[in-house]
């Protein structure tokens, strides 16, 4: 017999996201793991609202909605909050109830300054880490650094000269109208430009940086991941100005914060194969198995390191921070920034890391 295309509406519905979501569903492990860690936070957001006036969304929401978009690469806050309107598995996961309504987009602009104040982001990367720990899941003694380019979220048009940032808007008497005045055609050729004469209206922290010969010039940041080679986990990151030595000097930063008193190894490629780099890891008591550059200058990386066998070994394991990259920029929506600013986008960077550690964690716990 055949069913009809009743299309009217029933008064009440008597199930509730949760029975909605299945039982093996791989989003249940990550949000038991992040109650936890919420719960554990639970005083830090106290310090950061007030204890009067009107109740503000709870910031264990605006965080798993937030870790929703990481995973799920929603390219916006707006389509988020779309999302959540209507996606039982976003709502279940955040906590809303299928008739809670949500909230504006402009939430997280107003936020976002409280959660960056409250160093939300280091603490639950901490949090997260000291979980992964209390597993047995992080190696204490061999790691792996890297960086690599975080586009920012600025065009190149909006790079211009310095001295003129007063007189760049005032078009010349005699020239011609733009043909598109919300997005003139501006014609660079023959124009040098250098992050020391030029910066960008858009978003000043931005620098014009290649990471290597052949590749062209962007507008960036530089995003540095240090890994532990037992599981492939984020043990630290940073986001600087992209210059030509911030790998190394972040090399050296996160070297000294890594924790214990045992001497431990750092694989690298060929970009930390300077002597002030190699120089700083032994003065730090790190082993720096830096894999050689020998194309155009003598190695700072001797027989006394690449005769061993867990040299050849970590230059196999330290492939593996490209999977970190990987992940953080086709997933974690981290190839081009959405925000501006070093501290902004260095909070978000450090958030996308967490995301990946608990994407690990839940993968690590399946494989047992």
């Amino acid at each position: 017999m055949r069913g009809d295309d009743d299309r009217q509406a029933t008064l009440f519905s008597y199930l509730s996201p949760e029975q909605r979501v299945p039982a093996d569903h791989p989003l249940r492990p990550i949000r038991q793991m992040m109650d936890g860690l919420l719960s554990d936070l639970s005083p830090h957001f106290d310090r950061l609202y007030s204890a009067t006036g009107r109740p503000s969304i709870a910031p264990e929401r605006l965080l798993r909605a937030l870790l929703l978009q990481v995973l799920y690469t929603v390219r916006s806050e707006r389509l988020l909050i779309e999302q959540l309107d209507y996606n039982l598995l976003f709502r279940w996961f955040v906590g809303l109830n299928a008739d809670e309504p949500v909230w504006h987009p402009t939430v997280y602009s107003h936020n976002r300054d409280r959660l960056m104040e409250g160093r939300i982001a280091e603490v639950l990367f901490e949090r997260v880490l000291a979980l992964a720990d209390k597993r047995h899941l992080v190696s204490k003694e061999h790691f792996t650094i890297d960086g690599t380019l975080v586009e920012a979220w600025a065009g190149m048009k909006s790079f211009k000269k310095k001295e003129a940032e007063a007189s760049a808007t005032e078009p010349k008497k005699d020239a011609a109208p733009p043909e598109d005045p919300g997005n003139p055609t501006v014609d660079f050729r023959g124009e040098k430009r250098s992050n020391q004469t030029h910066e960008s209206r858009t978003d000043k922290d931005a620098r014009l940086y290649r990471k290597s010969a052949g590749q062209s010039s962007q507008l960036c940041y530089l995003g540095h991941v240090l890994m532990e080679n037992r599981n492939g986990l984020v043990i630290d990151t940073r986001l600087t100005h992209a210059t030509g030595t911030a790998e190394v000097e972040a090399a050296l930063a996160m070297a000294s914060k890594i924790p214990g008193e045992q001497r431990v190894t750092m694989g690298a490629d060929k970009a930390y194969d300077t002597k002030d780099c190699v120089a700083g890891l032994r003065e730090r008591e790190v082993t720096p198995q830096v894999a050689q550059n020998t194309s155009n200058r003598s190695s700072a990386i001797d027989g006394r390191t690449t005769r061993h066998a867990g040299y050849a070994v970590s230059q196999k394991k330290r492939q593996r921070v490209e999977e970190i990259f990987g992940w953080m920029k086709t997933v974690g929506v981290m190839r081009k920034t959405r925000h501006q600013g070093v501290e902004r986008v260095g909070w978000m960077f450090r958030f996308t890391a967490a995301a990946y550690n608990l994407i690990r964690m839940r993968n690590l716990a399946e494989a047992v």
